[in-house]
């Protein structure tokens, strides 16, 4: 359950609903899965495994959500195999070509007809709504995935007003400045990974990677004029992270310390267990979460 990627978004409004009232609300989108001849389906999950009785979990006043998506899993080289064998039947047995439409078609029919066999894959998105601090903090890794989890908020709630967290300074400012030896506060650390782009030269990218970013050769790059988009950075060696211009965080590390104070907590089954994990990385994003938008000249407002 521990998070490994943080796309933050900031409410616009306050929420005033509790968890359970959550729950009620996600009812009418819960996850049922595909059907023989459905390609996909896309619904809510209960956080603490598909056998427990609420889709939502509340620790510290913070509610978790997760959805569940099933997509069935049909290989163009697949599709383009059969459709080929039977189009080349069909022309031999008709002595015709077939073109246009009704190609379309006999493809349309064939997905149709192979879809009961498909492979399935699973996609579990977590998130929570912190509403002290009025955020939706999602774990993924893509911002579509994130809007759709998003979207699916939103119609199952009517609606659900919130933006992309952004912060005064520009992040990628703010990084390329920690790179070029600007004095870092708060506990943070700079490890050796970093990627590089030319905001001038499209597709221009370098990428190091347990580097001495302190280096002639790195340093150079930054007096070109290449931002740091990406930097692997450490907070009072609890956590380890990749923060991104975007303010998005990857590769998300709860260290040691951390997984230590989880262990020694008592727990009895699977439920506490999850409860105590929440809890204590809650606490632990809630202040970096906020060193971050401190650093960064606060949060834009709406």
């Amino acid at each position: 359950m521990w998070f490994k990627n943080i796309r933050l978004y900031q409410l616009t409004k306050d929420i005033s609903f509790t968890g359970e009232e959550l729950h009620e609300q996600l009812l009418e989108r819960q996850f049922s899965p595909c059907r023989s001849q459905e390609p996909n389906s896309f619904g809510w999950t209960p956080p603490l495994g598909k056998d427990a009785p609420l889709l939502t979990h509340v620790t510290n006043n913070c509610i978790m959500i997760c959805s569940c998506q099933e997509q069935k899993i049909l290989p163009a080289s697949v599709i383009k195999d059969e459709l080929e064998q039977r189009l080349a039947a069909l022309e031999v047995e008709e002595d015709r070509k077939v073109r246009g439409k009704e190609r379309a078609q006999m493809k349309d029919d064939l997905i149709f007809e192979l879809l009961p066999r498909a492979f399935s894959k699973m996609t579990l998105t977590y998130a929570y709504i912190d509403p002290k601090n009025g955020w939706l903090v999602v774990d993924s890794p893509s911002a579509n995935r994130a809007e759709e989890l998003i979207s699916l908020l939103r119609e199952s709630l009517g609606s659900f007003p919130l933006i992309p967290a952004s912060t005064i300074r520009n992040p990628a400012d703010v990084l390329t400045g920690w790179m070029a030896g600007e004095e870092l506060h708060g506990g943070f650390t700079v490890q050796g990974d970093c990627e590089l782009r030319d905001p001038a030269v499209e597709g221009s990218l370098i990428r190091c990677k347990g580097q001495d970013l302190a280096a002639a050769e790195v340093v150079a790059h930054l007096k070109a004029g290449m931002h740091v988009t990406r930097l692997a950075i450490e907070l009072d060696e609890r956590i380890a992270f990749t923060l991104c211009d975007d303010f998005s965080i990857k590769q998300l590390k709860f260290l040691d310390m951390i997984q230590e104070e989880a262990s020694d907590s008592d727990v009895e089954d699977a439920a506490t267990r999850f409860d105590v994990d929440f809890s204590i990385m809650n606490l632990e994003l809630e202040r970096l979460i906020a060193k971050l938008i401190d650093i960064f000249g606060g949060a834009v407002e709406e």
